[in-house]
């Protein structure tokens, strides 16, 4: 070994401390690269953690827009209204909790739970709402014993309030929690869980308008959660202002004339078209709704055979009965297949083929003429007529006036009627068109269907002199300040091709049904204003006759909901008409007796008269 030649222990120790070097190196190496990434790259992204870690925004519900009358009365509003909530990162025990709450809201804790798993896609920091609008004894029970709950926390929210409970409800429709699905589509974008959106009715189809801006609280919170205080507060911003094109008190009348009986009714101004009152009963109060309907309500609700549920204003389809008499006439005088003075002698029935069609009145009503034929509602004079005039004229009179066709109301489900005619019937039964089923169509019944709105369209459109309006019930949109936003003038959809002397002796026979001794109509007379009108039964079933004396049962005899439903239509003032009623009366047996009241109710009420004597209606 040469006497300079390092030693093998001190290579080995030279060896040993280079790669000490290296790893020291590389060890710095990867922390200096781990810094940089934490500042660098991920920099913002931790700060925005930490910020989060130690605040926390809480949304501010935003109050819906309010809905008014035509005159500012208000209909719909908003109160202020106490909600139990828990904040789920606080609960350590959530059965415990819940068991503790239920004794205090009076509920089921399975309830409760069910409640708490439904909201489970919201977001860990925001409160799951359990029940909605307590008590104040409740809510100070609550905050008496809030050591005993830890992780419940009360919040203040609006509440959508109907002050007049079930009026006009099926207009208003009803409000909900939005759901998870809801919030994934991509109609609900920028919604938040937990925020309630319209979902029927016009809080459904005026939501972009009422829905608000939701505002927001900062909070500082340690690291239980727990708040320590506010840092910045963001308003929120109410919806829209909607004012109606409806009458507040007009409203209100016409939900009162119908006590408890069902049906629906419709008023509408002749000369714009807007609706000013629309009632479906029996109805429903949306606050159950707005507050969280239970099982046991909504049960009730749709288990009810009279169908509070349903808008009939708009989509109960019935046959019209004796007030479609109008289009036939209309279309037999437009045709020149009768004149209004022609006299054709009804004795009780006619026949055709086998078939007897009979008239209401069993000995007939003798030699009549229009007049007659409107005033006493005749039967016979209209299937004559209709032979000459055949389905096709007849139906395209009913279109022109309105019948069998919607809208496009901002409501939900409504219907087109049924207009029928021969193309129809083929394409619907592959079959032919029977004289048979123009005589019955002549006088409202068969496969004819119209719905309330349409039979008020087509008597403003009469009372009019022939001009088909829109039928609105938006008047104008506002923001808070008042700033008129969208405002709907009226929309005249077409002319009826009917002349004036052919809708004059319609009118004058109209006027009879309630101002002639004999008119059927009577009922409705007023001492002050002149009514015109058409009275209306629809068949519910065919009652049997009974094969001996040739009698149909007694209305007692019928059970009530076989019983025949009870129509109404009517414009007034006769010489200068501003308003146009339809008025049916489910399983209310005559037009005149049973509807023909209620819209003398609603007259009394629009022209400001007091009740006054009333005069026995005529059969029809």
């Amino acid at each position: 070994m040469a006497l300079n030649s390092p030693k093998p222990d001190d290579i080995r120790r030279k060896r040993r401390f280079e790669l000490l070097m290296l790893a020291a190196i590389f060890f710095f190496a990867l922390l200096a690269m781990r810094l940089w990434y934490l500042q660098i790259i991920s920099g913002e992204r931790y700060q925005l953690l930490s910020q989060k870690n130690r605040t926390r925004y809480i949304p501010i519900a935003a109050p819906r827009g309010t809905i008014y009358d035509r005159n500012g009365q208000l209909l719909v509003d908003n109160r202020p209204s106490f909600t139990v909530s828990v904040l789920r990162q606080e609960v350590t025990d959530k059965e415990q909790l819940l068991k503790n709450l239920a004794g205090y809201l009076h509920s089921d804790w399975l309830e409760l739970a069910k409640v708490w798993d439904k909201k489970r896609y919201y977001p860990r920091y925001r409160p799951i709402p359990l029940k909605s609008d307590i008590d104040r004894d409740t809510l100070e029970q609550l905050a008496e014993h809030s050591v005993e709950l830890p992780g419940m926390l009360i919040e203040v929210q609006p509440m959508r309030a109907y002050p007049y409970r079930e009026v006009a409800a099926h207009l208003f429709g009803h409000i909900g929690a939005i759901t998870e699905k809801e919030l994934a589509s991509r109609e609900f974008q920028g919604y938040r869980a937990g925020e309630f959106i319209g979902k029927s009715g016009l809080e459904k189809h005026l939501e972009t308008y009422l829905k608000g801006q939701a505002g927001e609280r900062l909070l500082e919170v340690d690291v239980k959660g727990k708040e320590l205080r506010q840092l910045q507060v963001e308003d929120p911003l109410p919806g829209k202002s909607v004012y109606l094109t409806l009458d507040r008190d007009l409203q209100l009348a016409t939900e009162e004339a119908f006590d408890e009986q069902a049906g629906a009714a419709v008023v509408l101004d002749v000369n714009s078209g807007d609706i000013l009152a629309m009632v479906s009963r029996p109805a429903f109060d949306p606050a159950l709704f707005a507050r969280g309907i239970s099982q046991e309500e909504w049960q009730a609700l749709v288990k009810n055979p009279d169908h509070p549920l349903q808008a009939k204003a708009i989509s109960g389809q019935y046959p019209p009965g004796s007030t479609y008499k109008m289009v036939t006439a209309l279309a037999a005088l437009r045709a020149g297949v009768v004149t209004p003075d022609e006299l054709i002698d009804c004795k009780g029935r006619i026949t055709l083929g086998s078939r007897d069609f009979r008239c209401w009145k069993k000995t007939g009503h003798g030699p009549t003429n229009l007049n007659k034929a409107l005033r006493e509602s005749c039967d016979v004079w209209f299937y004559e007529i209709s032979l000459r005039l055949g389905i096709e004229r007849m139906s395209t009179m009913a279109r022109e006036l309105g019948l069998g066709r919607s809208f496009d109301l901002p409501l939900d489900n409504e219907k087109a009627g049924l207009i029928p005619d021969k193309t129809w019937k083929r394409n619907r039964y592959g079959a032919s068109w029977y004289k048979g089923e123009t005589v019955i169509a002549a006088i409202g019944q068969g496969y004819v269907l119209a719905t309330p709105l349409q039979l008020a369209v087509m008597t403003a459109t009469i009372a009019n002199g022939g001009t088909l309006y829109q039928p609105q019930l938006v008047r104008r949109i506002a923001d808070y300040s008042g700033r008129t936003l969208k405002e709907n003038e009226p929309v005249v959809l077409h002319q009826a091709g009917i002349k004036n002397k052919t809708l004059k002796p319609v009118k004058k026979g109209m006027e009879q049904v309630v101002n002639h001794p004999r008119g059927t109509g009577k009922s409705s007379w007023l001492a002050d204003v002149t009514i015109a009108a058409k009275t209306g039964t629809a068949q519910v079933v065919k009652i049997q006759e009974d094969p001996e004396s040739g009698e149909k049962q007694s209305p007692e005899e019928v059970a009530y909901r076989l019983r025949d439903h009870a129509l109404f239509v009517a414009y007034a003032p006769a010489e200068d008409p501003q308003i146009a009623i339809a008025v049916i009366v489910e399983h209310g047996q005559h037009g005149g007796s049973a509807a023909g009241p209620i819209a003398r109710k609603i007259l009394e009420n629009y022209f400001k008269i007091s009740p006054g004597p009333e005069k026995s209606a005529a059969e029809e």
